[in-house]
């Protein structure tokens, strides 16, 4: 537990605080406790003068959930009363939890630890403009945009709850509505997240956390992907510490294959540039399995690279005492790139015969991995399943939301964002319900549209990292009156 910060557990009925006792030790004398004290007793005492700030969509009354029994309660604060240090950032799959947020007047800004995607979302949720909601592109009370929602879920045949940009608290606020309505649930970055999911159905994987790499790795082979825009801490986080837990003075190399790094970065040590041809990144995988297993090869070339170089990078990766392959599917945009995932997955199965390789899979941007973890859990399936038979169903073609809308199977569309205002409803024949961050600007007007709160800006809430293994808590930054996702789902199940 980090210095400074607590969390409530529930367990069953009861909420205690986590225990730790050098922590409570040293809070004591803050909070008038004798030393002598029993540890219980003690804990109860710091118990009692801690504030706690428990969300709107946290009912500590139910049973035990991640999305319940974790409750952030005070932030901790710099020597100035407008800063809050050690913030979570919701808005890529890092979730980076060292960032300093200044808080004036209900505006945000990042005052350390940023990075080009905090500075810009943080800024732009500092002005909760345009929060009012519309029906028919006239203003009205949230209570006639909740009713308008209902009705049109109600009446729909086929209602489509995508997008999906949201915590913990509002997957399973959606997965109700679902079940309640018999919709089709998918992630807008379902596509990208499928060429991933595929492989883990077909043939499994051997995949690594941030924290194993920040301290063991000392190759990381990125797989043609832009993780400096999409990421763009990783390299300073994971591969710029020198001091780790099993000594100081790692060195980690990086191979970039395919994408070189962008202007003004660089590494130490210099990372090395293989300028292959991405589409053909399959069969450099393919080349690289081959000579890892030590079989002689006729060809003179893979993806426009000679095979010399791969040669190369096959011999170091066998003497890697802690080798990664990193990607990020978003970045593998091309037909059957499905393919290259399993190849890269299998090299690294082929690697872990003679030294220690593993996966990184990138992602978790606008909340596709924490809802994809609550779909499972409440499902047994992920993005693009269906209620429409009365229980859940997969099938990552037909449940599409680009194809029920294509083909209009797709009545009614309930479209949620509430991380990033840019991404908005796509098109489509039938009506549409959107809850998105304040300043939306749609092609098309939807029937109604409900402001939404951030979670880690304007409500707490819970998050999984890009790696899957942790759920981080988001704090509440200020005080708005915009809902929270998992309320205006939870109203608009009520009105049907």
């Amino acid at each position: 537990m980090r210095e400074g910060a607590y969390c409530l557990v529930q367990v069953g009925a009861n909420i205690r605080l986590e225990r730790n006792l050098s922590m409570t030790d040293r809070l004591l004398p803050t909070f008038g406790a004798p030393a002598d004290m029993p540890w219980q007793a003690r804990h109860w005492a710091v118990r009692k003068s801690l504030k706690v700030d428990i969300p709107r969509h946290c009912d500590v009354r139910g049973s035990m959930h991640l999305s319940r029994g974790q409750v952030p309660v005070t932030m901790s604060r710099s020597s100035s009363s407008s800063e809050v240090s050690n913030v979570t950032c919701p808005f890529c799959g890092l979730a980076c939890d060292d960032l300093v947020v200044g808080t004036a007047a209900g505006r945000l800004a990042v005052r350390a630890n940023g990075c080009p995607i905090s500075l810009a979302l943080f800024e732009r949720g500092s002005t909760p403009g345009a929060a009012q909601p519309r029906v028919g592109g006239k203003a009205a009370t949230l209570e006639q945009a909740v009713g308008e929602a209902a009705r049109l879920l109600r009446e729909a045949r086929q209602p489509l709850v995508a997008g999906l940009g949201t915590d913990v608290a509002g997957a399973r606020a959606a997965t109700r509505l679902a079940e309640r309505c018999r919709g089709v649930l998918d992630h807008m970055n379902s596509t990208a997240a499928g060429r991933n999911a595929l492989v883990v159905q077909d043939s499994g994987w051997i995949t690594t956390t941030l924290s194993e790499v920040r301290n063991r790795a000392d190759l990381v082979v990125v797989a043609a992907s832009d993780i400096p825009s999409r990421f763009p801490r990783f390299f300073e986080r994971c591969l710029g510490n020198r001091e780790t837990m099993f000594g100081a003075e790692r060195q980690c190399e990086v191979v970039l294959l395919g994408l070189g790094l962008p202007d003004g970065l660089t590494l130490n040590p210099p990372a090395k540039l293989v300028p292959c041809e991405v589409p053909r990144l399959q069969e450099a995988f393919a080349v690289l399995r081959a000579l890892v297993a030590g079989r002689a090869l006729q060809a003179r070339e893979a993806a426009g690279v000679p095979l010399l170089v791969w040669q190369e990078l096959a011999d170091r990766m066998l003497a890697a005492h802690y080798g990664v392959i990193a990607w990020a599917a978003a970045d593998l945009d091309f037909p059957h790139a499905e393919l290259t995932v399993q190849v890269l997955c299998e090299l690294i199965k082929d690697l872990n015969r003679k030294t220690r390789f593993a996966g990184l899979p990138l992602g978790g941007t606008d909340g596709d991995l924490t809802v994809d973890a609550v779909l499972l859990w409440q499902t047994g399936f992920g993005s693009r399943t269906s209620y429409a038979r009365g229980y859940p169903e997969y099938d990552p073609y037909h449940y599409s939301t680009a194809r029920l809308l294509q083909t209009g199977e797709a009545d009614v569309l309930l479209w949620i964002s509430s991380f990033n205002e840019a991404r908005t409803p796509p098109s489509g024949p039938g009506a549409t319900v959107a809850l998105g961050r304040p300043g939306m600007n749609f092609q098309r007007e939807p029937e109604v549209f409900i402001p939404v709160g951030t979670p880690g800006i304007d409500h707490a809430g819970c998050m999984f990292r890009s790696d899957r293994v942790v759920a981080l808590p988001l704090r509440r930054l200020r005080e708005a009156a915009l809902p929270g996702v998992a309320e205006v789902l939870g109203a608009i199940e009520g009105a049907l």
